[in-house]
């Protein structure tokens, strides 16, 4: 392979349009864009979501429910993640965000852990808060859960 015999991959590209160039090219006379109205003229056309003057139906609809500023948000881990970890870690958000364990959240409002799956491995656990369920499978397999404030 030479740089003289190098050409772009086959379809990748396409020649321009050449509009208003005679009958034959069949884009002469209006250039493909017929006879008269909004359609013809430069920079014609309407704004995004313009129905031709009736009620759009962003208005139509009505609003419906609200979004709360103060709503706390928790990272969420479930006991069936900590399983491959080695014996005896110590799992808190820092850990758990390092490791990607978990996306983080907007208003992050802690770590939160949850009881899906199985746990077989001794951790200490530190979350600000735990599911009943989570709590007692981290304890039944000889783990500590400390909860943050």
């Amino acid at each position: 392979m030479r740089i003289d015999n190098l050409s772009p991959a086959e379809g990748s590209r396409k020649q321009a349009k050449r509009l208003g160039r005679g009958i034959g090219s069949g884009l002469g006379k209006t250039s493909g864009k017929g006879h008269k109205g909004q359609w013809a003229r430069s920079g014609g056309g309407v704004r995004p979501g313009f129905e031709g003057g009736q009620m759009p139906i962003a208005r139509r609809l009505p609003k419906r429910g609200f979004h709360n500023k103060w709503r706390k948000e928790y990272v969420i881990v479930n006991i069936g993640q900590l399983n491959e970890l080695p014996e005896n870690t110590t799992v808190d958000l820092g850990f758990v965000m390092e490791n990607r364990l978990a996306k983080d959240v907007k208003n992050n409002a802690g770590l939160k852990i949850l009881g899906k799956g199985e746990l077989k491995v001794a951790l200490t656990v530190r979350a600000h808060k735990f599911s009943e369920t989570a709590k007692a499978a981290i304890e039944q397999a000889g783990g500590k859960c400390e909860i943050l404030e």
